[in-house]
């Protein structure tokens, strides 16, 4: 965590009050894993934390305040899905790579933090605009390059000019979040991972370049 660390109150937090509040946000990350977001209270992650509660209360307003700070920390990390399509090739080969390279990043990410985008989708959902804004930080990283894609597609007459790159990439992303989101669930139709990565990347490739892939 880099920057000041400030306590409700607006003072800065020494070395040890950051450490403090460090394992609160630690504690309430593994109980979210393990239990319902509403399920969770404040009394409980200090008691986790080997502190009270009126030292919680020192670092967040609530929970939720809680919460919100560690998805803005897995924000920042998604951010770093950009680098799975941004300036990548789509074209042959390579093309087939980055697909499958997206689909396993995405997957993969979605599975690290599995426990916080729950509660990000479910803020989300109830029309919480922060929980929002956090949802489409990391929906963006992908987005954005997946747009300029095809739109790079288009102009070297690879795409179909009456395809939109902006609804195009948006379906693909939001796919990739319902499914990233559903992992668990395929197992119970019977779907290995090892099989849901190819097909998924099947899926991604034909949208971004209209062709079946070059392996």
């Amino acid at each position: 965590m880099t920057g000041q660390v400030r306590t409700v109150d607006g003072r800065v937090a020494g070395r040890r009050g950051q450490a403090t509040r460090q394992k609160l946000l630690d504690c309430l990350s593994e109980m979210l894993s393990s239990s319902p977001y509403r399920d969770v209270k404040v009394i409980d992650v200090a008691r986790k934390a080997g502190t009270s509660p009126a030292t919680f209360y020192q670092y967040f307003p609530d929970v939720e305040g809680a919460v919100l700070e560690i998805a803005e920390e897995m924000a920042k990390e998604g951010a770093a899905l950009t680098a799975l399509v941004k300036g990548r090739s789509w074209v042959g080969k390579a093309g087939w790579q980055t697909a499958e390279e997206l689909v396993e990043g995405f997957l993969d990410f979605w599975r690290k933090n599995d426990a916080i985008l729950r509660v990000v989708d479910l803020g989300a959902a109830e029309g919480d605009k922060r929980f929002y804004k956090i949802r489409m930080k990391i929906l963006n990283s992908v987005n954005n390059s997946l747009t300029d894609a095809v739109k790079e597609l288009q102009a070297k007459g690879k795409v179909d000019k009456d395809v939109s790159p902006a609804a195009m990439a948006g379906s693909i992303v939001a796919m990739l979040a319902a499914v990233a989101s559903h992992q668990k669930g395929f197992q119970t139709w019977g779907v290995k991972q090892a099989e849901l990565k190819p097909n998924l990347a099947l899926l991604v490739h034909l949208g971004i370049t209209g062709k079946k892939p070059t392996k």
